[in-house]
């Protein structure tokens, strides 16, 4: 294991989804209702955030399949409305922050790999502009820019999501390692074990230890939260 794929929200940041993405849809319907109702913007939105999960890792990157649907659909020009949301990412996203809280052991973790030469790349589902991504790497207690991770998966770069195997095909590519070079960790079984799974990665499972995996065929070297995998990692390394 030389690449560790490590998911961002509820795997290095505690950020619970069902109270999170309201507080997100509010303040960003707040911030653009000059341009649309919050229920238009909200439905125009989830159509752009479709499409991206359509992507097959070879065409248009994230970003531009949504804007491709997006602003279209929303009837504003991309040259309009864009400036406005990356405004609304610098200047209100960040007031976000208390909905989440660092998770215990990521930053022990993630400075014991560093020391030890282990490759890291912060995978999370590139649905998100990069200032977003980054902002959430901030709260998770990590610098996004000093060079700790290899690769911040986000919105401009990638052109596959999490729905696809063609996401975890493409990070093997930009960090040009083999599947069984990375081990991934995450806690959604469908995106961070079983997508991973599609194209060789295996991966540790967050979750607790008496959680029943839905499947049981090999995906996982083990499941737990991330003290628990940090003391299996270091056991898995000094013994090779």
């Amino acid at each position: 294991m030389r690449v560790l794929l490590l998911d961002l929200d509820d795997t290095l940041l505690e950020n619970s989804m069902s109270r999170f993405i309201p507080a997100y849809f509010e303040a960003l319907c707040g911030a653009l209702s000059p341009w649309a109702p919050p229920e238009r913007l909200i439905a125009e939105l989830l159509a752009g955030t479709r499409a991206m999960d359509a992507g097959d890792g070879v065409g248009a990157t994230n970003a531009e399949a949504f804007a491709a649907v997006f602003y279209p659909r929303l009837g504003v020009p991309r040259a309009e409305l864009e400036p406005q949301i990356l405004r609304f990412y610098e200047e209100r996203f960040p007031s976000l922050r208390d909905l989440t809280r660092p998770v215990d052991g990521a930053r022990d973790l993630v400075a014991w790999c560093r020391d030890r030469g282990v490759r890291m790349v912060v995978a999370t589902n590139p649905l998100f502009p990069r200032p977003a991504i980054e902002e959430r790497v901030r709260w998770a207690g990590f610098d996004p820019t000093d060079g700790t991770f290899d690769l911040i998966t986000c919105a401009e770069d990638m052109h596959a999501t999490k729905a696809s195997p063609a996401y975890y095909r493409e990070i093997l590519d930009r960090v040009g390692a083999s599947p069984d070079a990375c081990l991934m960790v995450g806690d959604d079984w469908g995106w961070d074990v079983v997508q991973a799974g599609r194209v060789g990665i295996r991966s540790w499972w967050v979750a607790s230890p008496r959680a029943v995996p839905p499947d049981t065929g090999g995906l996982t070297v083990g499941q737990g939260d991330l003290r628990a995998f940090h003391g299996w990692l270091a056991k898995h390394l000094e013994q090779r």
